[in-house]
């Protein structure tokens, strides 16, 4: 299979929801066309419950044989500055991604522009692992409520997804199946 057309970075960010969506829709197409799809999550590793720790989305692409994935968490979510063991996450996060390049079609980095807004890592990190990419694979970044405009100038797609409504405003819950 020719892979020459590869190497594109994708950035999916905003306020809405379906940013992770949007990467796993990627990833679902990519190896039902027999491409290879490494996800790599950050803050969604330890939460405890078994139905968040192994999630639909998940289960369904898993049984793909060009899926694979790793997440990463301090099982705590993230409320002013993180402690160490979310720092500490992170960069087992970022030393993956790295230590995975050149092995997939595809590195889809779940949440890292969440890392940046949270004070998990710096916007350069981020750039630095854009500008380390091997220029014959994909690159996925999400998450994220604000702009980063030096990573954007490095991507060659940068979507918003913008929310218009949500139930969460209503107070109501995640759904099993719907939202995760």
């Amino acid at each position: 299979m020719d892979k020459s057309h590869l190497g594109h970075v994708s950035i999916f960010w905003g306020d809405g929801k379906g940013k992770t969506t949007a990467a796993l829709g990627t990833a679902l197409r990519a190896v039902g066309n027999g491409y290879t799809v490494h996800l790599v999550q950050c803050m969604k590793n330890g939460a405890g419950d078994p139905e968040i720790e192994h999630p639909g989305e998940l289960k369904a692409l898993s049984q793909f044989p060009g899926f694979s994935y790793n997440r990463f968490g301090s099982g705590e979510w993230i409320i002013g500055k993180p402690n160490n063991d979310a720092l500490a996450s992170f960069q087992e996060a970022l030393t993956h991604i790295r230590a995975s390049f050149g092995t997939y079609d595809i590195i889809i980095a779940d949440e890292f522009l969440y890392a940046i807004q949270l004070g998990l890592c710096t916007e350069a990190d981020i750039l630095t692992l854009i500008i380390e990419k091997p220029s014959n694979q994909e690159l996925i970044l999400t998450g994220s409520h604000v702009a980063y405009p030096r990573l954007f100038e490095h991507a060659d797609l940068v979507t918003e997804i913008k929310k218009i409504k949500h139930p969460y405003d209503q107070g109501k819950l995640a759904r099993k199946g719907i939202e995760y």
